[in-house]
């Protein structure tokens, strides 16, 4: 029983990188497909290739982060971590299904929290906090998801300003140049989003399969990584275009120029997070940096701020709600196994 136990743990760990591929890797094409840089058969392919590359080419910071969030001892560690991602999976296909871009970071931190102190209390979740810049259990992560909108932000002002003040007397010749570096930093970005978030999901199989006695220290196989970064690939490849509707073109409407501001800011907010372990939202990050984009042209008033809105309720509601789900996902659990 133990090791089926094990298996629905690690296949629902497996189907949240799934989830996020077509929630969160949506992201990181919305801007190129808006401005019309790419058709999005193109955009699919190019972020598909990217994120497999980022998944298996960069090393295991945020996976290790992701592990140490949940504290319990190794006979509860497969039910918390099993409950906990199917809380996120579940909350993943909801908000997808709305068209909602929350954060699948978020889903995934809240799941494990909610499952764990129904299993275990608040002494079975490691509350940690900041290593010099490194985040270090769930109060380091969620140090890292507040920080990562708001430097998206200020990121896509800044390069919004800049590119407009260093083409303000170009041609239509530079529409060329524009578009091939569009497709360049959409490349960079799901490379960033790749070697993120196929992370978590790594880091999760790591610490079940420490749990369960399969590893004698916390590190991430091969194996795990290929099947993490085929399955982020997998979603990817399957499409989210609600998110991308909602992400490229009801927020502001964007230029080509803008699409590049938008990725050049969340690219330069991602690969650093990745390289110092700090879990971040691609979601998160590509939608702040759009309205910097809109707040760097001095277009306030042009940003749809319902949607805006729409979204925020989103971010603020995912979790609390995907710990509620975790907790309920933890009871039926231990009523199957």
């Amino acid at each position: 029983m133990a090791q089926v136990e094990l298996g629905f743990a690690i296949a629902f760990s497996v189907a949240f990188a799934l989830t996020n591929g077509f929630h969160d890797a949506a992201n990181a094409i919305a801007t190129l497909v808006a401005t019309g840089g790419a058709r999005p058969a193109q955009a699919i392919a190019l972020a598909a290739t990217f994120n497999m590359l980022g998944a298996l080419l960069v090393g295991s910071a945020v996976a290790d982060a992701i592990a140490g969030i949940v504290t319990t001892s190794p006979s509860q560690t497969v039910a918390v971590i099993g409950a906990g991602v199917l809380a996120a999976v579940l909350w993943n296909l909801l908000t997808w299904w709305r068209g909602l871009p929350s954060s699948s970071a978020h889903a995934l931190v809240g799941g494990l929290a909610g499952s764990a102190f129904a299993e275990a209390g608040v002494h079975a979740i490691h509350w940690g906090g900041l290593e010099g810049i490194k985040p270090v259990g769930i109060f380091g992560v969620l140090i890292a998801l507040a920080v990562s909108p708001l430097l998206g932000l200020g990121f896509g002002f800044g390069f919004a300003r800049l590119a407009r003040r260093a083409l303000r007397r170009a041609t239509k010749r530079v529409r060329a140049p524009i578009r091939s570096a569009e497709w360049a930093m959409s490349a960079a970005l799901s490379f960033g989003h790749g070697a993120n978030d196929a992370q978590k999901s790594m880091g999760v199989i790591a610490a079940l399969l420490l749990a369960s006695g399969h590893l004698e220290a916390l590190s991430v196989p091969l194996w795990v990584k290929l099947v993490c970064g085929g399955a982020l690939t997998l979603g990817t490849a399957m499409g989210g275009w609600r998110i991308i509707r909602t992400v490229g073109r009801r927020i502001f409407r964007l230029s080509s120029i803008d699409g590049f501001a938008s990725q050049s800011a969340s690219t330069a907010v991602i690969l650093p997070a990745t390289y110092i372990g700090a879990p971040v939202s691609t979601t998160q990050v590509v939608a702040s940096s759009v309205i910097g984009v809109g707040g760097g042209r001095r277009r306030w008033r042009h940003i749809r701020w319902a949607t805006v809105r729409s979204i925020a309720s989103a971010w603020l509601l995912t979790l609390p709600a995907s710990a509620a789900l975790g907790a309920i996902m933890l009871v039926l659990w231990r009523a199957v196994f």
